[in-house]
Formats: C-alpha cells, structure tokens, sequence
C-alpha cells in the first residue's frame, strides 16, 4: 500500500509552553507484509485541529484558494464602483446640457435658475467652502424646515464672499437643503457678467418690496444690514459691527410675521486686512471704496487671492415676530429695539466664537 499522505501542522511550540498539548493517536503504516509495522506517524486528532489557532476545519488548500479568490474579486468591485458613478455623471450632465440647448428649464420672476444654481454655481463655491476656507457651520437648526424666515448676518471681508459661503452653508447643512436668496446692493447689478450670475444664485435687489415678495412665498432671505460700512471698514475695526441702517429689515419681518434668525460669521475679516482706502481712485471708478490690502495692488492679481482663513457660521436662535400686528411695522419704538436686539445678539455670538477660535488660519 502506498505511503499515507501526511498534512502537516504548526508546531505546538508556537502556541506557548503552558498549552497542553493535544494527545495524537498513532498511526502505523504497512509494507507489503501484512503484519509488519515499519514505521509510526501521528496525524492530528479533532481535538487537536480545534485548539489550533486560526483554523476553521477544512483542507488548507481549499481555504486558501477561497481566500484568493475573494481577495481578486474585491478590487474588481472597486473598479467596477467608480465606473457605473462616472457614467451617472457624464449622463447627467448630458442631460443638462440637453436641457439648456434646447431652452427646457425655468426661472422665477427674479432671474432665479434653481437648477444651474445647484449644478453649476454650488459645485463652483463648494471647493473653496469645503477646502479653501473650511467652513464649521454651527445652529443650522435653528433655521425652520419650511416657511418664510429672514437670515440677518454680519458683513465684512472687502469682497462679499461671506455671503456666497453663507448661501452654500444653508444648501449643504440644512436638512431640507433650502436655498437662501441673498438681498444685493445696486452696484452688484450694474456690473457685466457679475450682474447675471446674480440673478441665476437667486439674489435680487435689496429693497423692501423684493424681500417681502420672497418671504410671503416661504422663501428664505438673507441680508446683511450693514451694507458697505461692514464689508468695507478698516482692518482695525475688525468684528466690530457698524449701524444697521434703519431697520428696514425688521419692517419686512413684521409685515409678513417671518422670524429672524441671526447670524455671526467669523473668518471673512482677515481675506483681505483693509489697511487703506483710495478714495480718490474709489470715486473716479464709482465704488464706494477701493481697498489697499498687503498684498494689493503691489502684487498686481496675485494680490486679490483671498488669504486661506479659518470660518465659522453660527446661526442663532430665531426671534419670533408673529406675535405682533400688522401695523407694528409702523411702529419707530418697535423697530429700534428689536433692530438692536439682533445686533447685539450677532455682537455677542461673534466675540464668543473669537474667543473659542484657535488661530485665525486653523
């Protein structure tokens, strides 16, 4: 009879010396003679194969040819993940293209194009939201799941990318994935270019008439009341709020009973530090100020790269004003204290988050 297979096994010394080791039942293998032993090996018991580490039972070969076979098959899988995403996509924007060629989407009354804002305009700002800046969002909550609700946020950074961020901060966060259309100066209107993507993101012009339209159709509105004093002010009077206007948002809130929610953003102040102001060059361009930062004009356009700072947006906690009338828009007392109250409010919510922030770029 032929020689008996033997399958070998790990030696008990691998396994530490206080294991027992398992007691192996001989096995003799025969010659011709049949009833000669020429020699004794162990095969191990079922016992043994139980206490070995590792194993499941089975022959080792078939194990490991399973084993390969799913590790071959995974990156296959990967790959196969990535090509059915990318063909989604390249179909999709087919499709989109589709659909602006031939004039089959739609806009508002406003300009508003919902579809090239989330397709395009979004995936344009996330980078730089997500990367760049690396925007904490903090109270997105406290902005209502439906309904009308007017976003009040501080103002600052020498070009009005806070209220961009804040735009893509709403859409991304909210659990609705509202969309905030932001109230503009005029001087966003009048430039080329500029002017239409405007209107595309949703923003229109910052009046009291366009507001209240907005709000009574459940829309939320952002507006930042400090206007150019905010986003132009020196570095020096840095996170430190200017007036208000005169309240006139607060009048659009209680003629249509929105509540307020305000909002302190912290980070757009050092894009770009204001140290001078050219009011020679401001007037005969028609800005109302032409900033001179340390890095422009003397860098030329390497100048207006804004400075990779850290931001933080917290949204507050909505300050009810259904309660009132409709004639308390009228109402000068009125709108003066609840004005103050969401300046002071932004005002103590931005020195908080000053405090509790680590480095201006970290």
């Amino acid at each position: 009879m032929a020689d008996a297979k033997v399958i070998p096994f790990d030696d008990d010394r691998s396994r530490g010396g206080a294991q027992r080791t398992p007691r192996r039942r001989p096995v003799p293998r025969r010659t011709g003679d049949a009833g000669s032993v020429t020699e004794v090996r162990t095969v191990p018991t079922a016992e043994t194969v139980k206490t070995l580490p590792g194993r499941q039972g089975g022959p080792p070969d078939a194990r490991r040819e399973e084993e390969r076979q799913r590790e071959s098959a995974r990156p296959r899988e990967r790959a196969a993940r990535p090509r059915g995403d990318w063909d989604r996509r390249v179909a999709g924007g087919l499709a989109f293209l589709r659909r602006r060629l031939t004039g089959e989407y739609e806009v508002d009354d406003f300009g508003y194009d919902e579809e090239l804002t989330d397709q395009v305009l979004m995936s344009l700002l996330r980078p730089f939201y997500e990367k760049y800046f690396r925007v904490e969002v903090k109270g997105i909550e406290n902005i209502p799941a439906q309904g009308g609700a007017l976003i009040v946020a501080n103002h600052s950074g020498t070009l009005p990318l806070d209220g961009l961020m804040m735009q893509v901060a709403v859409h991304d966060h909210h659990p609705q994935g509202r969309h905030l259309r932001l109230l503009a100066a005029d001087l966003v209107f009048m430039l080329p270019v500029i002017n239409e993507l405007a209107r595309k993101a949703g923003h229109t012009l910052a009046c009291a008439e366009d507001a209240e339209r907005l709000l009574e159709r459940g829309e939320l509105v952002g507006v930042m009341p400090e206007g150019f004093k905010g986003i132009g002010k020196p570095f020096s009077e840095r996170y430190k709020l200017q007036r208000f206007g005169r309240g006139g948002f607060v009048s659009t809130a209680l003629r249509t009973g929105s509540p307020i929610v305000p909002c302190s953003i912290v980070g757009a102040e050092e894009i770009y530090p204001m140290i001078g102001n050219a009011k020679t060059l401001a007037r005969v361009l028609g800005f109302p100020y032409f900033p001179i930062t340390p890095t422009f004009p003397w860098l030329g356009p390497l100048g207006a790269v804004p400075l990779p700072t850290k931001w933080t947006i917290q949204f507050g906690e909505p300050i009810a004003t259904d309660g009132h009338p409709p004639e308390a828009a009228e109402d000068p007392m009125l709108m003066f204290n609840l004005t103050d109250q969401v300046r002071e409010q932004i005002q103590h919510s931005l020195y908080k988050l000053l405090v509790q922030r680590r480095s201006v770029f970290f």
